[in-house]
């Protein structure tokens, strides 16, 4: 049986600004929190990311893949394999290089400008994420970010600037990437400057709640700045399924998928979930709530958005805790499933629980923003004389997670679009390495910092190039 996917399907693919632009200080951009993470954003669990006072030559991502200087040679191969949407995100330091000032940079502005009427040229779509794990350096620093109410006014005055000026060229937009991601990587998540282990369960949740009001604020403004906007909300997903029949690891994994599923449930439904008001009361937080605060809550989204990489387990058994290399979540290894080099568990068919699961919650448009295969690519010469990848590793990869996105329709999932990971070489967010690749074009250069910053087409390109051509129809069952 072949799916049938939607005509208007959205293909194509994702990145982040502060991975792939670089120019980290050009044309008045001030630092974010990025410049000063030469090793990745998430550490080892429970710890801090490694941090410098000043941005450091060691760090991929102030050259990043030069995107800054080149997005009009990118744009055009994404033209090429035929994107329908092309999701990235605003460097707010490009905006509002502190962060805190009243009046924008015209510089920062021009450029999104510039790259957004590129997209259009080739009938591209652009998504684009309001904040990805780039908060001003200068806010995490002066306000330690996420936790200072401040930060709620500082987030919507940028959104609102960005909302007015793109008004007539950007339709699709998210207000935060993988918000609830904060939880394991409050500084890369929420600019909290306060060390992991010195953060307190109060001042981590009295920022989550910050950031909800802003992200609702943000969606009642847009609204009314264009109505046809579409705002969605971005999480971070991954399905906890229990170790065993056991009923005690079945409400552990309840227990722990209610953490993440309380950041969706807020932004669909307008209001906390009597689970998280539990949670909340058993461990001692008292969210403060500032006058207006539920009521902008109300101001839910219009569509969920998420990321999809891997699935994990949970179990009551202490003995059983294994914690799995790759996950930042937490949650214990699946015996039944195989891992990437980076130890992420590999489960195309968690994705379709996922659909289903978020449709049946919700019954909201939901739209895969973010799922690719890092892994190690080998530039080759072929016997036609090109350089190139054979990553059939990687087609096999988003084939098998595309054939359940398929199946998920099937079941009366309505589906915008998916948009890959990393659909050309860039600066992995975790670790900060350029050698774990995702794109479907290979970007020459490398992490000791040499390379000429060539592009090249992998194998999967023109796979890709044929899936959206087909609309789904060349996926191999």
């Amino acid at each position: 049986m072949s799916t049938q996917f939607p005509e208007n399907f959205l293909w194509g693919g994702a990145v982040a600004a502060n991975q792939l632009e670089g120019a980290y200080q050009t044309d008045g951009k001030g630092w974010s929190i990025q410049d000063v993470t030469p090793k990745g954003g998430f550490a080892g669990h429970g710890e801090d990311p490694f941090i410098t006072e000043e941005p450091t030559e060691d760090n991929m991502k102030l050259i990043g893949i030069d995107f800054y200087n080149r997005y009009k040679e990118d744009v055009k191969l994404f033209a090429e394999m035929g994107f329908k949407v092309f999701r990235t995100s605003i460097a707010w330091s490009r905006i509002f290089p502190k962060g805190d000032e009243t009046e924008p940079n015209e510089a920062g502005l021009q450029f999104y400008d510039d790259l957004f009427d590129e997209c259009h040229k080739y009938g591209i779509e652009p998504l684009v994420t309001i904040s990805h794990y780039e908060t001003p350096l200068h806010l995490s620093r002066e306000y330690d970010g996420w936790v200072n109410r401040k930060m709620v006014d500082f987030y919507v005055n940028y959104a609102t600037t960005v909302f007015k000026r793109y008004k007539d060229k950007v339709k699709y937009w998210l207000t935060f990437n993988e918000i609830n991601s904060i939880l394991e990587a409050p500084f890369m998540s929420g600019g909290i400057s306060t060390p992991k282990k010195d953060l307190s369960k109060q001042d981590l949740y009295q920022a989550i709640h910050h950031e909800l009001v802003a992200s609702a604020k943000t969606v009642k403004v847009g609204h009314e700045i264009n109505p046809d906007f579409q705002i969605g909300c971005m999480v971070l997903s991954m399905p906890i399924y229990p170790l065993t029949p056991n009923p005690d690891d079945v409400i552990q994994a309840m227990e722990s998928d209610h953490k993440n599923m309380a950041f969706a449930d807020i932004h669909v439904r307008g209001q906390y979930p009597g689970y998280m008001k539990r949670y909340l009361r058993e461990n001692g937080i008292e969210i403060k709530f500032e006058d207006g605060d539920e009521e902008a809550l109300k101001h839910t989204v219009d569509f969920i958005s998420f990321s999809y990489y891997m699935s994990i387990c949970e179990t009551a058994d202490a003995e059983k805790k294994a914690r799995g290399e790759g996950n930042l979540l937490g949650g214990v290894p699946n015996p039944h499933l195989q891992a990437s080099e980076w130890g992420w568990q590999i489960d195309p068919k968690g994705l379709r629980y996922v659909l289903n699961t978020f449709w049946d919650r919700y019954q909201k448009p939901l739209f895969i923003v973010e799922n690719g295969l890092g892994a190690v690519d080998e530039l080759i010469t072929n016997d036609k004389g090109e350089k190139t990848v054979e990553d059939d590793y990687r087609i096999n990869y988003l084939n098998d997670h595309l054939v359940q996105v398929g199946e998920a329709i099937e079941d009366g999932v309505e589906v915008m679009g998916y948009t890959t990971w990393g659909c050309i070489d860039l600066v992995s967010a975790s670790t900060a390495q350029l050698k774990k690749r995702y794109g479907f074009i290979y970007v020459d250069r490398h992490d000791d910092g040499s390379g000429t910053l060539e592009r090249y087409k992998k194998k999967s390109f023109n796979w890709y190039k044929e899936v959206i051509a087909t609309n789904g129809k060349s996926l191999k069952r």
